[in-house]
C-alpha cells in the first residue's frame, strides 16, 4: 500500500500528534501524562486546517522532506534527554573514547530499539504528511532551520566548537593550581574514600524523599557535613565525578585535540596530578574497589595512571562469590562488595605505613537501582521501579560498612570521606528532584574532624583540597586545581562567580583540556606487565 494512501490520513497524525507530545513533555521535563492534552491540541488543530486533506489539494508529490536528518537528530536527543535527564556532549564523547563495552545498562537496549522503531514510522508519517498537503511542503522547509537551531545536542557541538575561537579560552587554566604538598602531618591518616553512585544530597529532603537518606544523616553526625557542594559541567557521571573531585578539574575529554581521536584511549588526564599521585608520592599503599567492570569509561586506567597499586572490579571480584549468580547487570551487589572491601581494609591495616582506599559502590544507579539481598531482607519487596528504596539501600549499606570498620578498630588514625560521584541521572523521582536547587553528598569525619555542618556554594573540585587539609597536608593558599579547601577561608570559584559563571568559562576553555591530556599521545600504551596491577 502507498504511504499517500488516504487511509493513512488519521492514523499518521496521531502518530505525529503523540511523537511531539513525548518530545515537548521530554524537553521541558514535564510528566508524559501531558501528551494527551499536547495529542488532542494536535489533533484539533489537524481537523480545523485539515492537515492532510485540503480542500484545494494538489496531486501528491514524491518528494523526501528537507527535515527528515534534523528530526532524525531531535528523536537522539529525546532518547538520551529521557533516559538520562539531559543531553551531556561531553559524556557521549568520553565514552566512546574512554569504552563502553562491559557496561550494565543492557536493559536500556530494548529501550533503545523501540525509539529507533517509533522514530522510524515517524519519520514515514512525517514523509506521507509532506508528499500529500502541499502546504507542508512549504511550511517544512522553515521547520528545518527551527528543528537546527533549537537541538540541544547541537547546542553541544556549538559549544565544543566556540572553544577554538573563543578570545579567551585559558580563563579556567589561569586559574589552576598545580596540586603540590607542602607538608604533611608527622603521622599521616589512613584514607578511606566511599563514593555513593548517584546518591545525591537532595535526598535529605524529607519533606520531597521521605527518610531514604536517613542512614546517611545519621551518619553525618559523625563529623562535617558540607552542603552547596554543586554540580558544574563536565562532571555529571561516574568517571567525571571522581576526576574532579580527585583532581581538582572537570573532566574535559580529548575529543578532537587528541591525535589519535577515533582509537581508545591509553591514559586518562595524564597531564595533571591528581590525588593518588600526591598520596603515592607520600608512600601511601593504594587500592580502587568497585562492583563494575574496570574497563569500562577507563576507570581502571585512570587509577593505574594516578598512583594505585590495586585495582578491582567485576572482573576480579566475580571468583570470589560464593554464588557466582548473585550479581546484577551492572556487576557485584554492594552487599558483597561492602563485605570484600572490609577484608580487603583489614589487609591494609597490617600492613606498615599510610593506606589509601577507594569505593565505589552501585545501588543507587537510575533508573530504578540495584538493590542487594541485604536490602530486601530489611526494607522488604522491591517493586523494580521506586528509586527512593534503592537510595535507602544504599545509604543503609554504607552507614553498615562504616560501623563495621569502627566496630573491628579499622578507623584509628583514619579520614572517613563519604560522596555522590554525582547527581543523579533520570529516574522514578526525577519530578521531585528537579523542583529546586541540588547538591552532590560531601561528609568527612575522624583524623580530629569537629562535628557540624559547612554551607558554602562549591562544586566537585573543591573536594580535593577540602580532602587533603583534613588529612593534615598543607598545600598552597589553600588551593589544589580549580578547588578551594572548603575547611578555609579561600573563595570557591563558584562563590566568586556563581555556578553559571562558571560553566559559562568552563564551556569556552581550550586551554585547560590542554593541559589535562597534554602528554597523552607521547605516551606509550599501558604494557601487559602494567595492565597486570588490575588484576586480583
Amino acid at each position: 500500500m502507498s504511504i499517500r494512501h488516504p487511509g493513512h490520513r488519521w492514523p499518521s497524525l496521531i502518530l505525529l500528534g503523540l511523537c511531539l507530545g513525548y518530545a515537548i513533555t521530554t524537553v521541558i521535563a514535564l510528566p508524559h501524562l501531558f501528551t494527551l492534552p499536547i495529542l488532542g491540541l494536535w489533533l484539533a488543530l489537524a481537523w480545523g486546517f485539515r492537515w492532510g486533506a485540503p480542500k484545494q489539494a494538489r496531486a501528491p508529490d514524491k518528494v523526501w522532506p528537507w527535515s527528515l536528518f534534523p528530526l532524525a537528530l531531535w528523536w537522539l536527543c529525546i532518547y538520551v534527554t529521557n533516559s538520562y535527564g539531559r543531553v551531556d556532549l561531553s559524556a557521549i564523547l568520553f565514552h566512546f573514547q574512554a569504552g563502553v563495552t562491559d557496561h550494565g545498562g543492557t536493559g536500556r537496549i530494548l529501550y533503545a530499539i523501540v525509539h529507533t522503531l517509533v522514530g522510524l514510522l515517524m519519520l514515514a508519517a512525517f514523509t506521507w504528511l509532506v508528499r500529500v498537503d502541499h502546504r507542508w511542503r512549504l511550511l517544512e522547509k522553515v521547520l528545518v532551520m527551527f528543528l537546527l537551531a533549537f537541538n540541544p545536542l547541537l547546542f553541544g557541538i556549538t559549544r565544543q566548537g566556540a572553544a577554538i575561537v573563543a578570545e579567551d579560552d585559558s580563563w579556567l587554566d589561569r586559574r589552576y593550581v598545580p596540586p603540590v604538598i607542602e607538608k604533611a602531618p608527622a603521622n599521616p591518616p589512613n584514607l578511606i574514600l566511599l563514593y555513593l553512585e548517584s546518591i545525591e544530597g537532595t535526598y535529605a529532603d524529607e519533606a520531597r524523599f521521605g527518610d531514604a537518606y536517613d542512614d546517611l544523616e545519621l551518619l553525618g553526625q559523625r563529623g562535617l557535613v558540607f552542603h552547596g557542594v554543586r554540580q558544574i559541567e563536565n562532571t555529571g557521571w561516574t568517571m567525571g565525578g571522581m576526576i574532579a573531585s580527585q583532581c581538582g578539574a572537570p573532566l574535559m575529554p580529548a575529543g578532537l585535540m587528541h591525535d589519535n581521536q577515533f582509537e581508545p584511549l591509553h591514559h586518562v588526564v595524564p597531564g595533571v596530578n591528581c590525588l593518588g599521585d600526591l598520596l603515592d608520592a607520600q608512600g601511601y599503599r593504594q587500592m580502587f574497589m568497585g562492583g563494575a567492570s574496570l574497563k569500562f569509561a577507563g576507570k581502571g586506567l585512570f587509577y593505574q595512571d594516578h598512583g594505585f597499586d590495586r585495582m578491582l572490579g567485576r572482573e576480579q571480584l566475580e571468583k570470589r562469590l560464593e554464588d557466582p549468580e548473585y550479581v546484577n547487570s551492572w556487576g557485584i551487589n554492594d552487599d558483597s562488595l561492602l563485605d570484600m572491601a572490609v577484608t580487603e581494609i583489614r589487609q591494609l591495616a597490617k600492613k606498615p605505613g599510610p593506606f589509601a582506599f577507594v569505593g565505589l559502590t552501585l545501588s543507587g544507579h537510575p533508573p530504578y537501582g540495584y538493590p542487594a539481598q541485604s536490602c530486601y531482607d530489611r526494607q522488604g519487596e522491591f517493586d523494580g521501579v521506586n528509586i527512593l528504596y534503592s537510595v535507602q539501600c544504599s545509604a543503609f549499606l554504607a552507614r553498615r560498612f562504616i560501623e563495621r570498620l569502627e566496630a573491628e578498630g579499622l578507623l584509628e588514625n583514619t579520614l572517613v570521606v563519604v560522596a555522590s560521584d554525582h547527581l543523579s541521572m533520570k529516574n522514578s523521582a526525577w519530578q521531585r528532584l528537579i523542583e529546586g536547587p541540588r547538591e552532590n553528598t560531601l561528609m568527612m569525619f575522624g583524623n580530629g574532624l569537629p562535628r557540624g555542618v559547612i554551607q558554602r556554594e562549591a562544586s566537585t573540585v573543591d573536594t580535593l583540597p577540602t580532602l587533603l587539609e583534613a588529612m593534615g597536608f598543607t598545600i598552597s593558599s589553600h588551593r589544589a586545581g580549580l578547588g578551594a579547601s572548603l575547611l578555609s577561608q579561600a573563595q570557591t570559584l563558584v562563590e566568586r562567580h556563581g555556578l553559571e559563571g562558571f560553566n559559562a568559562r568552563l564551556l569556552a576553555e581550550n586551554a585547560l583540556q590542554q593541559r589535562l591530556w597534554k602528554q597523552a599521545d607521547d605516551m606509550p600504551p599501558p604494557t601487559t606487565a602494567q595492565n597486570d596491577t588490575a588484576r586480583d
